[in-house]
């Protein structure tokens, strides 16, 4: 367990949260196979109120704001996100937006997102999230087969046909500005390039490729100690990309490769940077990050609540404070590799195992390795090119 009055004396200091997710909506209308909400090991989810309460946005804008205030935050990110958000219904979700905004004043920049299926993403919905200028990113696993193979209704439907319909109304004016990119998780039953290549498709901004969650206790699906077929799918993906010069942002490839450079990264999965994202559910409770639901029932909780507790109570949670602890908090192994710090010990949920907690590697760690390897290797031989000189 860390001692965070220890590490206070020491001399460390908490990095400010400027990432607030809401759970505005706390059900889906899809029964995806992998949901780490409703299909994992926690199930809190069936004992939170279905709908935030919309005095709870009021005291969510006012903890957002003293926090802000506190830290010297000229700009915040407000997420909405579920279960499915457009469920509460886009006027709902658009009045959030504008109550937040209001709550917080002038001094304080709120930038507005919503991650959603997009079943329910009309032009009404549109016109509301254009209004205030709030971004949308849409989850998508690729081509008709790829998608509905796990992405679908409870009755068995798949979704692809509506996501689609969607999309292609996000990507049209006067909508495209607010079109934020697509999320995709990986499934080694579907073929990589066709699966990028449906994605690409719909001209997205940017794609967001994550693998299931999982840990040393609940492994990935085809886990095989002597392979890397994560790894081996995404490479796939990368070469015909990289090839390509970017057609799109990628953001695993990306920042791997801002970290090989030595800049910092932008995500969790990758690199060292400090987590700022926190978790507000539809009861008010706050959360550590939602991946943590693949560990155990109550892995994400921290015991705290908007109504009685600031943002800086949660700040001083052992769970928060080892995602922000970076090179201190990765285990041995990790510390010794020699990607430990691209890796950065992938994300933080994926290293856990019954015994030693998050003092593991990845369960992705042999993935990961050589992900960042073949990324490396093709850097190198760009940078030997171009330069005509020996590099190591």
């Amino acid at each position: 367990m860390i001692d965070v009055d220890e590490l206070l004396r020491r001399g460390w200091r908490a990095h400010p949260f400027r990432q607030f997710l809401l759970k505005v909506h706390s059900r889906c209308n899809l029964a995806c196979d992998y949901c780490y909400v409703y299909t994992l090991a926690d199930q809190s989810w069936r004992s939170q109120p279905m709908i935030m309460d919309p005095a709870l946005i009021t005291v969510a804008a006012h903890r957002i704001a003293q926090h802000a205030d506190d830290h010297d935050l000229t700009s915040v990110r407000v997420i909405l996100h579920g279960g499915e958000p457009l469920l509460a219904g886009h006027g709902y979700l658009a009045n959030i937006v504008d109550t937040i905004r209001k709550e917080v004043g002038g001094g304080l920049r709120v930038d507005a997102a919503i991650q959603t299926n997009a079943v329910l993403l009309d032009a009404a919905a549109l016109r509301s999230f254009s209004a205030l200028d709030v971004r949308v990113g849409v989850s998508l696993d690729g081509s008709p087969r790829g998608n509905n193979r796990n992405r679908r209704f409870a009755d068995g439907r798949g979704s692809y046909d509506a996501v689609a319909r969607a999309l292609r109304l996000l990507g049209s004016e006067p909508f495209r500005h607010l079109y934020s990119g697509l999320l995709c998780t990986v499934d080694l039953a579907n073929s990589p390039i066709e699966t990028y290549e449906a994605l690409i498709e719909f001209e997205p901004p940017a794609i967001d490729f994550l693998v299931p969650h999982a840990t040393w206790d609940s492994p990935p699906p085809t886990r095989d100690p002597d392979a890397t077929p994560y790894a081996d799918w995404l490479i796939t993906i990368f070469d015909h990309w990289y090839g390509s010069r970017g057609e799109t942002v990628i953001r695993l490839f990306e920042e791997i490769i801002n970290v090989l450079l030595g800049r910092s990264s932008a995500t969790e999965v990758i690199g060292l940077t400090p987590s700022s994202l926190v978790v507000i559910e539809t009861d008010g409770t706050i959360e550590q990050t939602d991946s943590l639901k693949v560990v155990q029932q109550g892995a994400a909780a921290t015991g705290l609540n908007i109504v009685d507790h600031s943002f800086d109570a949660a700040l001083r949670h052992p769970g928060i404070v080892a995602r922000q602890l970076g090179w201190d908090a990765l285990s041995d192994t990790c510390q010794a590799c020699r990607f430990g710090r691209v890796c950065g010990g992938g994300l933080y949920a994926h290293r856990y195992r019954t015994g030693s907690g998050f003092r593991n590697p990845s369960v992705y760690c042999d993935d990961l390795y050589r992900l960042i390897e073949h990324i490396r290797a093709r850097l190198v031989a760009d940078l030997r090119r171009s330069t005509g000189r020996p590099i190591t």
